[in-house]
Formats: structure tokens, C-alpha cells, sequence
């Protein structure tokens, strides 16, 4: 019998080998769109039915109104394998040039540690979160970000900081800002010798604004009662290191008590004297360079770059620090997220969002900032970074950097060259005596500088730095080298500790210490770090969980394969001002992804720069305002009508989840009376392949490649949010002052040309996998998953808002209002309950009040959805058992209420949901409901991830800021 079979299985394997062309079944099989969409055939048939039609295509003909529908395919290519796009994209990956990069300009080389990039960057148990709304489910990503926090105190001397910005450039023009609220003053001076691309973002931000600019050497500045800010780098763009307490000093003279203080991202701020003792009031920076001001007993300017590549620009996470006063007006007033510890339930330390009654999707129009602009994955690898060298060694690779350019300074003048500044950290200005011959020499040593227009020549060391390299760098400056090797050591002897021109012995020196909390003096081997890493995301949930039904956020699949090319040494090593020779691979991604957006939108140009949906946004409405003015309509504006309309905003489909029949009337009336049509793009995902805004009217919209085109969220940033206007507002796109963007020179809003380039490859991978077919079914099951989750839930919950047909769009949203007459419970209680079920709350109260917004996207399976189905009508039948008297209306499963505990400060008052697993395995237990009840409703609960923490006391967190690591005890 076993000989029959081994003999038959012979003859199959034979006959397969025979067949001359590979079956269509096995070509299915390797489709990445049935990988991408969670629901089978099966239950896709299965949830149509119960809604009552036959198709996804009459689905969709029926819910998008007739007159913007799209009657034929889009032209992208046809989608391939993963196996095929990585050996694709893997061949244009090597079309670009890696030289050794000493441009400097802010941007500059990193090791980053393996062990940082296998268990949070390819993690997706770190990167696949949205911002930590819901902070109980959420604290180990809350504790890096804070150890972030901490960092940035500590390097800045400044208490109040932030969890990350955008990058270096939108911070200093989000620090110019906060110092105009500050003073409510309408004037910023900047010093010449900030980078280029700092300057033309704050040109370009701070004129929206009202804010005037003047530029002039700091030694001129003429500090009076109408300047709110002055702007300094440190050390400066050539790389000099000048004294700023005479220009702190005169700022203060004249009441000028928010004078801005750049530092460049870099190591240099370990052995340079920080902010704080430099009595400056606000600092900016971006950790792509990290000049963290770490200077312990040694006191040598170096250029730490905290673990994240160069990337060709991005992302980066920049961020800001300010001077704590009495009432820490500047810190309340700061712009970005700001993670702050508090209370739960049982008096424990916890971490949370604080202050979020600045943030726009609060305050809105009045707001102070927006929670969408920040890069909370780069900022967290930056905190391990830190966690993992700790500040012993942080302080030796900032003494190498400088060590290694002081070398490289005396080789120099022995060979007759000159440099312009004596007080250095990482960077030189040389003036060399042939610089075609100079130029010739670095191109065969594959080396790229900083060209200034004086005809001198900028080198930037870093940590990439080898003494190999020092060679290379003496032979394309000398044409020769009487050197023939240089070892680490012998750089040291070369310069020792008490050379003249070494930072540590001079009055820019560090006297201050560092990084003292244990966090960053503990977790030194890999075996630690991992198990720290590993025991704050155990804390969290993530879609390793379950899924996170963010309404607004389309929490879909990041798929692996398309995770993989952003750790390729090929896209990563770039500087974004090499040479544009050198990026030929980029160019045919950026051209590749521009071509196929426009195609998907019916837009015919789009801009990559913009690094966030918000400042997509921004860039959006302020293209449109370059074109009214460039027409000379500049009266035109949003409150009043006719003559006088700008440009109406809208959400499509509306941020109520309804696709409105009447959006071709609104945008066609609007074009009638002059304006310009701005289509957010963020509910893209339930249009592509189905519709597309430049064919039924808009003029132009941004995009969140982190939302409909597979981008991480990476627990609140890095994301991408391109703009896509029609070609009478393409002359009229952002250009960038170092390296032009189709001859566009100006009117920057990201740092980088082509802003946070190293993860535009997954939205590569996306389209090219998913082609024509896959996008427009993506977009369907997305719609089908909604309405079949909206159809379950509608007889225990109102669906607020409904088409004509009874159908919503890929989201939807859940009236929670009555609950808080008929049983005391409120919105967020719903959403804290959920977490005793295993899930992340949708979206609440936005965009109505006292509801739940839920988007299930194409990517969960009926199964999935079911069950996050089930969790919210069981919640419902709790909340029919108190209307009913059959639980306690004061203590109950979502809400527990001893009013006499309010007196008592140390305990948050409420004992509410979650429900922790410390508090159900304790003896305490006096709540008139199971244990089973409170944490284990549902049989799938038994594998759920458990919330670390009670509820959370918000009031308590804001009232008591605390902004920095607590002590260690917190933590044990």
C-alpha cells in the first residue's frame, strides 16, 4: 500500500512537472488582496445576505450616489505577489547611490541597535496603535513616551516638554508660535545661521499667522516691546558654537521672556551646556541628529543621533522644551502631546494624554494643538536608544564625534587649509584650496558635502564615523595622506583630554549631570532591554490583540511584506540633500506613487512633503490661498459668501459616515461663486476604486497614507498626508529651499523635500500588490463590514446618522446620550467597559457628543467583528439591567460610585471599568457582582490583554502635572 501511494504521488509530481503553464487556482492562492481582506468568501456572502443583497458591486451601486460613481477601471498595473513586489521594489531600492554623508544641515548618520530595530520598529505590536485615547489599555507605550519626555528634560534643562513633533523645522516655526501666544506680541527675529529649510518653514507658517519676521546676525538684533521671540541655532548651522547669554540677557532687558533657542538633533548637547543653564525659555529640536545636551563631567560638544536613520528625510521626531513657572503657563500653552502620570482606581501611578483641553478635536477653532502632529515610534525609539546606551555611554560616543573632528581639524591645518570657527561640536567649515579638485576627490571616494555659496566646504561627523573614514576624508582634502592607518586609541592620543580646542575646555562646557533616573541606568544588556521592551508592550493593545474600531482612523492590516523594505540600508541611508543623481530609486517611487494617486483621486499633481494628515491639511488650505493671491483676490475668505468665498472644506464620505447624494450640488455651487473645493481625504478608504474627488469636483484634498494606504499609525505617528490638487493649483505646491521640488524653491512645510520619504515604500507595496481589483474591493468590504456591524447593533442602539436607502458609508456612529438619563452611564464608561471585553473603544464623542464612532475596515473577518458585536450588546444588556433595577444604579459593572470616598485624596473616588487583573484576584472584593462578571463576560476574555491600571483620574493628572519619570518605586 505505502509503495502504491509513493508510486502515484511520483506520477502527480511528474505530471505537475509537465504541465507547461502554472493554473490560474495556484496564481489566486499567492493574490496579496485575499490576504489583505479579512473576510472570506463565505462570510462576505454571509453578511451581504443578511443585508439583504446579492453582490458587493450592488452593495456599493447602491450606496454611492449615481452622479460621482467611477464607471471603469483604474489604470494602475496588475497587482503581483509579495515575493514578486520585494524583488521589484528591492531592484529600484538599488537604483539609488549610498555615499558617506557629511552634508550635516541637521540630518546626519546613526547606528541604529539591532535590538531596537527587530523588537519596536518590525514590531507590530508597537507600530500598528493609534494615539493611546484609551490610556488604561495603553501604558507601556505611554511609559516610553514619557521616558522621552525625561530625556528631553534632562539634555534641554527645561522641565516642560513634549512627546514629539513633526520634525526639526515644524517645531521652530511651532515654537515661534507659542512664544506670539505667549506675549501676544506679533514679531520674531531670526538669526541667518539657522538651516535653510528652518528658516523657510517658519517663513512659511508664521505669515499665516501674522507674525513678522526679521533676519539678521543675533549680535544685531534689536530687541524691542513688539518682538515676542528671538531664534537662535545650537550650535549654528556652520557648526559654530557661540556664547548666548548676552543675547539671553538683552532679550530679558527688554521683556523678552520667551526667547527660542534652536538645538540641532545631536549629541553635541551631551557635552554642551543646555538650554536651561543658558536661562533660555524655549527650546526645539528634532532627535534625527539628537544634540542632546548630555555633558556629565566631560564637557565636549557631540552629535548623538538617537537610533533613527537618516531615512532621505524622515520621519524624525522633533520636539519642544519649555521654562516651568509658578502656574506652567508656557507648558499648558505648548503645542503637541504631552504624556503626564496620574492616578487609577486604586491609588496607583499611571500614565495618560494630559491636557488635552488644548487639542483641536476638543477646543477646535480655539485650540493650541493638534494630537495629530507628533511621531510617537520614532520618539520611542529614541527613548530606548537612550534607555540602551545609557548616559555612560551616550557620553563616549559624543566624545568620539568630537574627538574624531578635532582630528580632523588639526590634519587640516597641517596641510594648509583654514576653517572658519574655533568652537565646534561635529561639524567644520573649510575653505579648501581647490575645490574642482576637491569635488573630483569626493566623488571617487563616494562622499557627499555641504557646498557653501562662499566657495567653502562643510563636513559633519557623526557616530557612522570610522578612523577609516578619517583617512578618506584627509586624502579628498589633501589629494594625500602621510597617514596610512588610524586607530581608535590613536585618535584619542592624538587629541587628548586637555586639547585647547575641545569643548569640555571651554565655557560652552557641560557642568550639569544626566539621565539619572534608573531607567536609563539599568537596561545596558540586550537581554534586559528585550524584556523591558517585551513588558511594556504586553501592556498594551494592538491589532496583534484585536481590532481597534477607531471610527476616522481605519486601524486596517500593515502588512509584513510591506514593512520589510523600510529597514533596507538602500532607502534608509540617504541624506535628503545628497544630490538627486544619487536618489534614482526614490525618484521612481515618488513618481510611481505620485502617478498612481493621482489616477486613484482624479487629481493631476500631489505633493509628498506634508508628514502628517494635519499638515496635509494645512498645506491643502494654503495652496489655496497662494492661487487667490496670486490672482489678486485676496479678499476672498471663508465667513461671507458670494464675491468674497475662498474655499469650502468638506469630508467625503461626512465625518457622520454617510456618503451625502448632495455632494456634486455643494461643490458645483461653490465653484459657481468663485471658490476653491478642499476634499479631506481621510475617509479615502471607503472611495477607492468606487469614486474620485477630482472627477466629481474638488480641487484639491490631502490624503492619510497612514489610514487608506497601509502606513502604521506607530502608536500616534509617523503618517504621511500628500495633497492632490488639479492642475490650476499645482505651480502653487510646496517647493524647498535646498533641494528645489519641480523647480519650487519656497513655501516649505516639512524639513525634508520630500518629507518622511523611508516609509512612502509601503505604500508602494500596498498599490502594487492590491492593483485595480484589490483597491476597489478593499473599499467595498470595508463598506459591507460597517453596514453589517451597523445593521447587528441598530436594535439596541441608535445609528445616528443613515443614507436615504438606510445604509452608511465605512463607518458609523452609535447614539450613547439616553443612557446617562435612564442609568447613569456615560459614553466614556461604555468605552472603559469594553476594555473588560478585550477591546479598544471606537472613537468618542467625536465628531457628535455622548457617541461612539466605530470603523471596522476591510481587514477583520466576520468573526472579529462579531465578537466586538457581541461585547457592545452585552454592555447594552448591563446598562437594560440597571434601567431595570436589576443591578445597582450606584455600583455596578461600567460604574461604581462611593460618594464618602471623595473626600479621600489618595484614592481616585470612582471605582469604575476596567476592571485590572490585581483587583479581581485580590480579597478585597465587596462589589455586589462576580468577579466573572466584572472581568470575564465572555468566553473570549479568558486570552484577552488585561488592563494595568483602573481608571484613570484625568482631573488629578491636570491639575498635578507631572511630566517627568516618577521614582523607581512607581514602577514596582
Amino acid at each position: 500500500m505505502q509503495r502504491c501511494v509513493l508510486g502515484g504521488a511520483a506520477t502527480a509530481l511528474r505530471a505537475f512537472r509537465a504541465t507547461p503553464r502554472i493554473s490560474a487556482r495556484m496564481v489566486r492562492y499567492d493574490a496579496f488582496a485575499d490576504r489583505h481582506i479579512g473576510p472570506s468568501r463565505l462570510e462576505k456572502q454571509q453578511m451581504l445576505d443578511f443585508l439583504g443583497f446579492t453582490t458587493l458591486d450592488e452593495l456599493t451601486n447602491t450606496n454611492v450616489p449615481n452622479q460621482i460613481k467611477l464607471e471603469r477601471e483604474m489604470d494602475l498595473p496588475k497587482p503581483i505577489d509579495e515575493y514578486s513586489m520585494l524583488r521589484e521594489l528591492k531592484k529600484i531600492s538599488e537604483m539609488n547611490k549610498i555615499y558617506r554623508s557629511y552634508i550635516g544641515m541637521g540630518y546626519y548618520d546613526t547606528i541604529v541597535p539591532a535590538v531596537i530595530l527587530r523588537n519596536i520598529t518590525q514590531n507590530i505590536g508597537w507600530i500598528s496603535q493609534y494615539t493611546p485615547y484609551q490610556a488604561e489599555i495603553s501604558q507601556g507605550r505611554l511609559e516610553s513616551l514619557l521616558n522621552f519626555q525625561t530625556m528631553v528634560a534632562d539634555l534641554t534643562g527645561l522641565p516642560s516638554t513634549n512627546a514629539s513633533l513633526l520634525d526639526e523645522s515644524t517645531a521652530v516655526a511651532e515654537a515661534i508660535a507659542l512664544a506670539a501666544r505667549a506675549t501676544r506680541r506679533h514679531k520674531a527675529l531670526l538669526d541667518p545661521y539657522l538651516h535653510p529649510q528652518n528658516i523657510d518653514v517658519a517663513k512659511t507658517r508664521s505669515g499665516l499667522l501674522g507674525i513678522t519676521l526679521g533676519e539678521l546676525s543675533f549680535e544685531s538684533f534689536n530687541i524691542d516691546k513688539d518682538v515676542a521671540a528671538v531664534v537662535v541655532q545650537y550650535p549654528d548651522t556652520e557648526g559654530r558654537i557661540r556664547n548666548l547669554e548676552k543675547l539671553i540677557a538683552k532679550a530679558h532687558e527688554n521683556g523678552l521672556r520667551r526667547t527660542v533657542v534652536s538645538e540641532f538633533p545631536d549629541t553635541g548637547s551631551i557635552l554642551l551646556r543646555s538650554d536651561g543653564s543658558n536661562t533660555a525659555e524655549i527650546s526645539w529640536r528634532s532627535w534625527s541628529r539628537y544634540r542632546c545636551w548630555i555633558s556629565a563631567e566631560d564637557t565636549t560638544p557631540t552629535s548623538l543621533r538617537f537610533g533613527v536613520p537618516l531615512g532621505y528625510g524622515g520621519p524624525h521626531a522633533g520636539f519642544m522644551a519649555v521654562k516651568k513657572d509658578a502656574k506652567n503657563t508656557l507648558g499648558r500653552m505648548m503645542p503637541g502631546r504631552i504624556i503626564g502620570v496620574s492616578r487609577g482606581a486604586n491609588g496607583e501611578k499611571a500614565f495618560r494624554l494630559a491636557l488635552q483641553t488644548r487639542e483641536q478635536h476638543i477646543r477646535r477653532d480655539k485650540a493650541t494643538s493638534n494630537i495629530c502632529t507628533a511621531q510617537a515610534l520614532l520618539a520611542n525609539m529614541s527613548a530606548m536608544y537612550a534607555v540602551y546606551h545609557g548616559p555612560k555611554r551616550l557620553l563616549e560616543i559624543a566624545r568620539a564625534i568630537h574627538k574624531s573632528t578635532a582630528f580632523l581639524e588639526s590634519e587640516l591645518h597641517k596641510a594648509g587649509h583654514s576653517t572658519a570657527h574655533k568652537d565646534y561640536f561635529d561639524t567644520l567649515k573649510v575653505t579648501v584650496k581647490d575645490l574642482a579638485a576637491f569635488k573630483q576627490r569626493a566623488e571617487e571616494k563616494h562622499m557627499n558635502f555641504r557646498y557653501f555659496a562662499d566657495g567653502s566646504v562643510g563636513v559633519s561627523l557623526d557616530e557612522a564615523t570610522k578612523p577609516s573614514d578619517l583617512l578618506d576624508l584627509l586624502y579628498v582634502f589633501n589629494g594625500t595622506t602621510k597617514l596610512t592607518e588610524v586607530r581608535a586609541d590613536e585618535v584619542a592620543d592624538i587629541v587628548p583630554e586637555t586639547a585647547s580646542p575641545l569643548i569640555g575646555n571651554s565655557e560652552h562646557a557641560r557642568t550639569s549631570v544626566f539621565l539619572e533616573h534608573p531607567i536609563f541606568n539599568t537596561y545596558h544588556s540586550e537581554a534586559m532591554l528585550v524584556r523591558y521592551i517585551k513588558r511594556l508592550e504586553n501592556k498594551d493593545v494592538s491589532l496583534v490583540h484585536s481590532m481597534i474600531p477607531l471610527g476616522s482612523c481605519t486601524m486596517k492590516l500593515n502588512a509584513s511584506a510591506e514593512l520589510i523594505p523600510i529597514t533596507w540600508d538602500s532607502f534608509n541611508g540617504l541624506h535628503p540633500f545628497a544630490p538627486v543623481s544619487q536618489a534614482a530609486g526614490f525618484q521612481k517611487l515618488f513618481n510611481d506613487v505620485e502617478k498612481w494617486l493621482c489616477e486613484i483621486t482624479g487629481y493631476d499633481n500631489f505633493s509628498l512633503q506634508p508628514n502628517s494628515g494635519a499638515n496635509g491639511e494645512y498645506t491643502g488650505l494654503l495652496t489655496i490661498r497662494k492661487y487667490l493671491n496670486n490672482l489678486g483676490q485676496q479678499q476672498r475668505n471663508a465667513e461671507r459668501f458670494k464675491d468674497e468665498l475662498a474655499a469650502i472644506m468638506v469630508t467625503y464620505p461626512s465625518t457622520h459616515g454617510v456618503f451625502e447624494s448632495s455632494i456634486r450640488d455643494v461643490i458645483d455651487k461653490v465653484h459657481e461663486h468663485g471658490g476653491q473645493v478642499y476634499l479631506d481625504g481621510a475617509n479615502m478608504n471607503a472611495q477607492v476604486g468606487l469614486c474620485r474627488p477630482g472627477d466629481y469636483g474638488s480641487d484639491v484634498s490631502h490624503l492619510n497614507l497612514h489610514k487608506t494606504f497601509c502606513i502604521p499609525h506607530g502608536g500616534g505617528g509617523p503618517g504621511i498626508g500628500p495633497i492632490g490638487v488639479k492642475k490650476h493649483l499645482a505651480p502653487f505646491l510646496p517647493g524647498h529651499p535646498v533641494i528645489p521640488v519641480d523647480g519650487r524653491t519656497d513655501g516649505a512645510v516639512a524639513g525634508a523635500p520630500w518629507g518622511s520619504a523611508s516609509i512612502l515604500p509601503i505604500t508602494w507595496a500596498y498599490i502594487r500588490m492590491m492593483g485595480h481589483a484589490g483597491l476597489k474591493k478593499a473599499s467595498q468590504v470595508a463598506i459591507l463590514n460597517a453596514n453589517y456591524m451597523a445593521r447587528r447593533l441598530e436594535g439596541a442602539y441608535r445609528i445616528v446618522y443613515k443614507d436615504e436607502q438606510g445604509l452608511v458609508a465605512h463607518e458609523f456612529i452609535l447614539d450613547c446620550k439616553p443612557f446617562k438619563k435612564s442609568a447613569g452611564v456615560e459614553v466614556v464608561d461604555i468605552a472603559k467597559r469594553l476594555m473588560d471585553y478585550g477591546f479598544h473603544s471606537p472613537t468618542m464623542s467625536w465628531p457628535v457628543h455622548d457617541c461612539l464612532m466605530i470603523e471596522p475596515t476591510e481587514s477583520e473577518d466576520k468573526g472579529e467583528m462579531d465578537r466586538l458585536v457581541d461585547a457592545l450588546l452585552a454592555i447594552r444588556e448591563e446598562i437594560a439591567m440597571i434601567e431595570r433595577g436589576e443591578l445597582d444604579k450606584q455600583k455596578n459593572p461600567l460604574k461604581v460610585r462611593n460618594p464618602l470616598e471623595c473626600v479621600n485624596v489618595t484614592r481616585f473616588p470612582f471605582q469604575m471599568a476596567p476592571h485590572t487583573l490585581a483587583k479581581v484576584a485580590s480579597n478585597d472584593w465587596d462589589l455586589p457582582y462576580s468577579r466573572e462578571l466584572a472581568a470575564l463576560p465572555k468566553p473570549w476574555c479568558h486570552h484577552k490583554t488585561w488592563p494595568t491600571t483602573g481608571r484613570i483620574d484625568d482631573q488629578y493628572g491636570d491639575k498635578n502635572l507631572v511630566c517627568t519619570c516618577p521614582p523607581m518605586e512607581a514602577y514596582q
